[in-house]
């Protein structure tokens, strides 16, 4: 995200200083990181299926709340995409890597050596 999106800064502080407060381990560092890169606050007291919760709330210092029709959700989305992209371009370079060093020492195969 902080390589993905238009404010790095936004994302890795929002990430170092409200990621750890998500309920979920895996959610709140992605939650936190978007929140800061979009420039909006997330979280709160949040309704899921008819059932009310409260988060605490991720770039609450730096966010502005997220507003209908202001384009944060089209925005949300493309950033998203963004993230997607560079991790599937990230994972084929590791491939691509791994490829090549496999070929320079023939020696090593799927991790073992002969």
């Amino acid at each position: 995200t902080t390589v993905a999106g238009r404010a790095p800064r936004g994302a890795v502080r929002a990430w170092r200083a409200d990621a750890a407060q998500h309920p979920s381990p895996n959610a709140g560092p992605v939650e936190a990181s978007f929140a800061g890169a979009l420039g909006v606050r997330l979280g709160g007291t949040l309704s899921y299926g008819g059932r009310v919760e409260h988060r605490p709330v991720l770039n609450g210092a730096a966010g502005r709340a997220v507003r209908a029709g202001s384009g944060d959700i089209d925005r949300a989305v493309r950033l998203s995409r963004r993230v997607g992209w560079l991790a599937l371009g990230v994972c084929a370079g590791a491939r691509l890597l791994a490829r090549r060093a496999a070929a320079k020492n023939p020696g090593v195969t799927k991790g073992r050596t002969s």
